[in-house]
């Protein structure tokens, strides 16, 4: 295992897209502190890099201007002001108050998510609610603060708020999440710290049934049956990481990390023949939501966006060797900004390595009697992240024959309830046990923004569908079927077709392979339920994105998040929605492509107490971008299973 952190340079970065360093962190809060802009009572929600202009990046330009964006609360004022600084001039160039009603509020800090408990616990109507529950020791109630979502209710306009639910934990060991408190809900101003509404409905009796997973006493007897596996790689890993560029095998990709997307990755490419040829300028996770399907008064409200009201970076793991990954590993550590805008390092935040892959092709000849068998392997660029109750993982593959995929594996703990209603308990969630214990049914909606350079940045989107052909002359025995290419033309978004095969061919018009084909890779998207909130409902209007698999618009740098560059109480202005609506041109233009991709999660008693990891997410294949395999070259496999070397012929090692 190798921990290899980017460049430290400074200012004196080599490449506009290099992450922000420590020192930069420092600085940018330096130049705020002396501009005014920073009290006793300011938090730092974000701290990011302003990327470049796009052209200037491909441009080859190194003198571009370096600047850092922040955007600040100040719980004195209660007033949010976005700040553009330039680390090059060392000065503010604009510091601009949020309109919080309209763009919505700052992600919610962890500084503010730690006081919110006490917070509530002060509050003598709630502290009366618990009481009345025969609980005596507040504070054995664990409180969650969560988003509080935007719900016209009166009064909340303008409000940083967070709800809080309940949880009973009786000593530091017991898994509070199995004790949910029930019909109690307390909205928090986070700034004032007043608790504005204790939501009080029917006193439900508190599951007492213990499900201490995490104690080695509580899980039954660990079985003895697993011999080791080892995964080594004698002569190293196959790729190299100098700062922030990684290669491996034909592969380049530049690696990057936001406070609200996490890992981004900045420019892949493959060597073809010699020539490195751009597919994505940058790809990554820009959103994320959680929306709950139970509609009683404790609960409509719950729908989370991890990205925009959490901040993904900032709840990024330290992985593990030997627990998180296995093999020959490289860590890389993420360097962001606290809540007071000093730079802090997430250690071992991003993890690279390669794993085999299974069988890249194979082919036993009855003509020629030769043999041929190759294996594939991919290299994994991952981090993980926790959110309150969920973990979640993010994997990037890279394939030897050029394919791309992303995978996001959920795990953690369901959140639960307690219903003193067995019908409701039935409708809304997967009961557990006999005390009420329930796991409500919800969704985990992703978005990928991928920012599509396809050989160059003049990209087009034809959709592909399987056809049927009907009897008739040209048809007679009914066998044939053919396909469907439908250029699209205007912005906006399409659905996943299952029936049809729907895919996407994101192509370059201007660029064709030796069969007189423009060169391009195919989109899948699993053909998953969308959405499942009634459209016009407040989550639909916030998260539109997930009402559609794929969507795509044109390229605007502004245009980073789905739902809007603040959704924390945004009212779902600002996002995918609105922009689709300008039909700006998609045809042979710079256009992004997003993959929208979700689990509509009906929990099984197997999720319970800690679930296994599902997985979902989507894949990009070459469609004609390379002439003909791009892997013909991967040497034959060796084994010792096979004995000796077998020369012309490839051994049986499947």
């Amino acid at each position: 295992m190798t921990a290899m952190t980017p460049t430290a340079t400074g200012i004196g970065t080599t490449h506009p897209l290099d992450r922000l360093t420590s020192e930069e962190i420092e600085l940018n809060r330096s130049i705020i502190v002396d501009a005014g802009h920073v009290s006793e009572q300011t938090l730092f929600a974000l701290v990011g890099l302003v990327e470049p202009d796009k052209r200037d990046v491909l441009s080859g330009a190194t003198d571009l201007d370096r600047r850092v964006r922040s955007l600040l609360i100040n719980r004195g004022t209660e007033e949010q002001t976005e700040v553009l600084v330039s680390l090059t001039e060392r000065k503010v160039l604009l510091a601009r108050v949020l309109d919080v009603a309209s763009e919505g509020q700052a992600p919610i800090t962890m500084t503010e998510y730690e006081e919110a408990e006490q917070m509530i616990r002060n509050d003598a109507t709630w502290r009366a609610a618990v009481e009345a529950r025969g609980i005596t020791d507040v504070e054995t109630v664990r409180i969650c603060a969560l988003s509080a979502g935007c719900f016209d209710i009166p009064g909340e306009a303008g409000r940083r708020l967070v709800r809080g639910s309940s949880f009973i934990q009786s000593d530091p060991q017991d898994n509070a999440w199995a004790h949910p408190l029930e019909g109690l809900v307390a909205y928090l101003d986070l700034n004032t710290g007043e608790v504005v509404e204790v939501v009080d409905t029917d006193i439900v009796p508190v599951p007492q049934e213990r499900f201490d997973y995490h104690l080695d006493s509580w899980l039954p007897e660990p079985r003895t049956t697993q011999k080791p596996i080892e995964i080594t790689q004698p002569e190293g890993a196959s790729f190299t990481l100098d700062g922030d560029v990684l290669d491996w095998e034909k592969w380049q990709v530049r690696l990057g990390f936001d406070p609200v997307e996490g890992l981004v990755l900045h420019q892949i490419s493959f060597d073809d023949e010699g020539e490195r040829r751009p597919i994505v300028y940058r790809a990554s996770v820009a959103e994320m939501v959680v929306p709950y399907g139970d509609p009683s008064p404790v609960r409509f409200w719950q729908n989370y966006f991890d990205a925009g009201e959490y901040s993904m970076g900032k709840n990024t793991n330290s992985l593990e060797l030997g627990c998180d990954c296995l093999g020959e590993i490289h860590y890389s550590d993420a360097v962001l900004a606290d809540d007071q805008g000093h730079a802090h390092t997430i250690t071992n935040a991003i993890c690279i390595h390669e794993e085999d892959a299974g069988i890249l092709y194979k082919h036993t000849d009855e003509f020629t009697g030769a043999v041929d068998v190759r294996r594939n392997r991919r290299l994994v660029i991952s981090f993980f992240i926790t959110v309150g109750n969920y973990d979640y993982g993010f994997y990037w593959y890279l394939y030897l024959d050029g394919t791309i995929e992303l995978e996001c594996k959920a795990t953690g703990i369901v959140y639960t309830a307690a219903y003193g209603d067995e019908a409701q308990r039935q409708r809304w969630s997967s009961p557990l046990g006999d005390e009420g214990l329930g796991m409500p049914f919800h969704q985990h909606m992703f978005c990928a923004r991928l920012d599509m350079q396809v050989d160059g940045i003049a990209n087009a989107v034809d959709e592909q569908e399987a056809l049927r052909v009907p009897f008739g002359e040209d048809n007679p025995y009914g066998n044939a079927f053919t396909r469907k290419l439908t250029r699209l033309t205007a912005e906006g978004g399409r659905t996943a077709d299952g029936e049809a095969g729907r895919v996407w061919h994101i192509i370059n018009p201007e660029k064709t392979n030796r069969h007189g084909f423009p060169v391009g890779y195919e989109l899948r998207v699993p053909d998953e339920p969308t959405m499942m909130a009634a459209e016009g409902s407040s989550i639909s209007k916030r998260a539109g994105f997930g009402s559609k698999h794929m969507w795509l618009t044109h390229f605007d740098a502004d245009e980073r998040f789905p739902s809007g560059t603040y959704p924390n109480q945004n009212p779902g202005n600002g996002t995918i929605m609105q922009w689709v609506e300008q039909q700006r041109p998609v045809d042979g233009d710079d256009i992004v492509v997003w993959a929208s991709f979700a689990m509509t999660h009906f929990p099984r008693p197997e999720d319970w107490p800690i679930m296994p990891v599902d997985r979902l997410g989507f894949t990009m294949k070459p469609y004609g971008f390379f002439d003909r395999n791009p892997a013909l070259d991967v040497p034959r496999p060796k084994s010792a299973h096979c004995g000796t070397d077998t020369g012309g012929h490839s051994c049986e090692c499947d």
